[in-house]
């Protein structure tokens, strides 16, 4: 008997559109942080990557691009965001509504977690199936 009660509370419940899930957007942009439109993109085989990046305190990351679209989410710490000329500067602090960013596509930067402890972010790539979303400047 109890397992046949419980599915129709359950079907009460959503279909009377009780619910506690909720939803806002974080950030929704045409642009990336530094201001510059997003490319279009066109892509047989799309890839989603989503990876988790530690920073050290102190730590600075290789001057680096990404050629795909990719946007991330600073979940500890804090992490600074240079352009390759300095020219641009993004500071993201965990916590805070400065949480999250819209990546520099094919435009060199790097980033310098300059707080006292680890900083870690979500970023999440789409690109052509196995493509890189990471480069090096050499």
């Amino acid at each position: 008997m109890k397992k046949m009660i419980t599915p129709c509370i359950t079907s009460l419940i959503i279909s009377s559109g009780v619910y506690a899930a909720s939803s806002k957007d974080l950030v929704k942009s045409t642009q990336s942080w530094n201001g510059t439109e997003l490319p279009s993109i066109n892509l047989q085989h799309p890839q989603v990557t989503i990876k988790e990046i530690t920073i050290a305190p102190g730590e600075r990351l290789p001057v680096h691009l990404h050629p795909v679209i990719n946007a991330g989410i600073l979940l500890e710490g804090k992490l600074r965001v240079y352009s390759e000329d300095r020219q641009k500067v993004l500071q993201l602090e965990a916590g805070t509504e400065h949480n999250n960013l819209i990546e520099m596509v094919n435009q060199y930067h790097y980033g310098v977690n300059n707080g006292s402890q680890p900083a870690k972010i979500v970023v999440f790539y789409i690109s052509e199936k196995d493509g890189t979303v990471t480069k090096l400047k050499h």
